[in-house]
Order: structure tokens, then sequence, then C-alpha cells
């Protein structure tokens, strides 16, 4: 299991089982929220359990998707597609060691201009196919 929350400790969110790849998100939006670039991993909606729901506010940066942050202390936390049976969770919202590691870097053709990707996972400048 792991466990994570905001800043202010209101949400906190559970995960039952282990942690699949992580992803590094270059797109505008997801640099606009987090003020750099987003690190995620996606996870199963019936393995992840939120509580203090109702300290979190969704905005919906698009017809398909919203995020979620607490609205007390303004963490970002959440990346969901509503229609889809997954959610995106924020790894820099998990408590302690998470045991993944970033597999892949998406929307690097957007990326900031103030830093270099040094890693030798795979870029692309969209999402990849998935099989």
């Amino acid at each position: 299991m792991h466990k994570g929350s905001c800043l202010c400790g209101k949400v906190t969110f559970k995960v039952t089982g282990e942690l699949p790849k992580a992803s590094a998100c270059h797109c505008t939006k997801c640099r606009k929220v987090t003020g750099h670039f987003e690190a995620g991993v996606d996870i199963a909606k019936d393995l992840v359990a939120i509580s203090g729901e109702s300290h979190v506010t969704w905005y919906f940066s698009s017809e398909k998707v919203r995020r979620g942050f607490c609205s007390t202390c303004g963490s970002p936390m959440f990346f969901d597609p509503p229609a889809a049976d997954w959610i995106g969770l924020m790894l820099g919202a998990f408590d302690g060691p998470t045991k993944t590691k970033i597999s892949e870097h998406i929307f690097v053709s957007n990326k900031g201009d103030y830093y270099d990707i040094c890693d030798s996972v795979p870029q692309y400048n969209k999402v990849p196919t998935r099989p």
C-alpha cells in the first residue's frame, strides 16, 4: 500500500498494490498547474481511496480532463478523466518511497526552455500509442 497527502494534510489517499511506471508530462497545462513539469502514475480508480474529498477542488482543464487540488493549501494531486477507469496521482504527493521510476517523457516539444531532460528514458511529442 502507498499513501499520500497534500501539503496541509486535509486531503489524503491510499493506493492498494504496487505503483506502475511513471511518466513526466511537459505539456503547457501540466507546467502551469505544477510550476514545472508533472510527474505521475496512472492508477485504476478502484485501487485508490481518497479522504478529505470535501477539500478537493476540481478544475476542468479540458472537456475530457479535470485536475484536483487541495482547496486549502493548493497542492496539485489528481489528473482525472472522469469517463476513464483510471486516475493520475502526482508523484510529489506520495509519502515515503514510491518504488517507481519515470519511464517516459511526454509532450517534450512543449517543455520549458529553462531546463534539459537529462535522463535516458524515451521522449515523445505526444502520448505514445499503447498496445
